[in-house]
């Protein structure tokens, strides 16, 4: 189960509210695609999540405004998509020499 808190400043309206409310009350249905995790598969999932797998570096690159543009459509998260989208292209040009 995840669980966050919202923002100090974020607001739901009643049927967010009402929706959430609701959720509360249904009962977690375990099955092959999503089983009851075990106390070590709980583990796990934390120690992956605290692991870093890579060091990042901060990289500057220039890309036309046109280029920009999609990739502000892609997401608030767009520039971690274009890091991992330049990580692959890097590992496919290095598969192609």
């Amino acid at each position: 189960m995840v669980t966050f808190n919202l923002k100090e400043n974020a607001k739901l309206s009643n049927d967010e509210i009402k929706i959430i409310e609701e959720a509360k009350k249904l009962p977690v249905i375990y099955d092959d695609d999503s089983p009851e995790l075990t106390e070590d598969m709980e583990k796990s999932f934390i120690a992956a999540r605290n692991k870093k797998p890579y060091h990042k570096e901060p990289l500057t690159i220039y890309v036309s405004s046109s280029t920009l543009e999609k990739a502000k459509k892609m997401g608030t998260n767009y520039i971690t998509i274009l890091g991992m989208l330049l990580d692959k292209a890097v590992d496919e040009y290095k598969l192609l020499q």
